[in-house]
């Protein structure tokens, strides 16, 4: 979540103040201002991840009407950043490598988006890159929109790390009227942030469902008891990125089919990406002389 200008950053370090016995406390305020400038962090945080390469590991269970694992799977991505774009190169299945045929297979996949991407003309890249940045625009703003939807109280201070963050209960604020259509679904949700106290940048979040949300005209039901609990880290002392997502959904679609699910994504081996390295489709690299 990002801010404007530096004032109100000054403005909340300065206004931190101690109540009797030692505890932190924060007003409305500025814990709004705080998720406010944490929105805009996000924003460039996103815009710096595309100078990374990642190892991304999806573990998913399918559970029963129990609670209990029905099966198991997990794959494991390489994530790079494409022309502007974010691809995953599939790299193995329940942790053992792609067979040769699987893994020709991505290759190729991958060369297909390679190429398409080479040969787009600059107004399909221009108009690509606008509706990419209007997205993550759209994801900024409604981010920032939490500040206004929500009751926050200021749990505590907690060592993260190492680093000392700010612990943040939100509720539903009564008579929260959203701004954007997408942010009708903050009132079911209640959470606790942990933020950077130092760099406003959320290191925690643990968000939990307190009430059916309905999505699209295919009717898609999210049931009270989700729950998803998202975890940053500081890379080369210059980005936050993510770290570990664990969920648990229990949903049904079309009120036909049901879906318990728990789903646990791990991010590892952040790399720089060199930022003048060009990757071209296998058609295209000259043959030696």
């Amino acid at each position: 979540m990002r801010s404007g200008p530096a004032w109100p950053a000054i403005f909340l370090i300065s206004a931190t103040v101690y109540a009797q016995g030692g505890a932190p406390s924060l007003s409305q305020d500025q814990m709004r201002e705080l998720f406010r400038q944490v929105a805009d962090a996000d924003l460039k945080n996103d815009r710096m991840q595309r100078d990374y390469t990642f190892t991304e590991r999806r573990e998913q269970h399918k559970l029963d009407g129990k609670g209990r694992v029905k099966s198991s799977e997990s794959k494991t991505y390489e994530v790079m950043e494409l022309y502007g774009s974010q691809v995953r190169r599939l790299i193995a299945k329940d942790d053992r490598a792609l067979s040769g045929g699987d893994a020709r297979k991505e290759e190729e996949r991958i060369q297909k988006v390679v190429a398409r991407r080479a040969h787009e003309d600059e107004s399909e890249r221009r108009k690509r890159e606008a509706k990419d940045e209007k997205q993550r625009e759209e994801d900024r703003q409604f981010v920032r929109e939490v500040a206004d939807a929500y009751t926050f109280r200021l749990a505590s201070l907690e060592s993260m790390e190492g680093r000392e963050t700010y612990v943040i209960d939100a509720e539903p604020r009564p008579g929260y009227q959203p701004h954007l259509k997408e942010a009708r679904i903050l009132p079911k949700f209640r959470f606790r942030a942990w933020i950077d106290k130092d760099e406003r940048e959320w290191k925690k979040l643990d968000i939990q469902c307190i009430d059916t949300v309905s999505f699209g005209l295919v009717l898609a039901r999210l049931h009270k008891g989700s729950r998803i609990v998202i975890e940053q880290t500081r890379v080369n002392d210059e980005v936050w990125l993510p770290q570990h997502v664990a969920v648990k959904v229990d949903a049904r679609v079309a009120l036909l089919k049901e879906f318990n699910i728990e789903e646990d994504v791990t991010f590892r081996e952040y790399k720089k990406f060199r930022t003048d390295t060009k990757i071209v489709p296998v058609g295209e690299v000259a043959e030696p002389r």
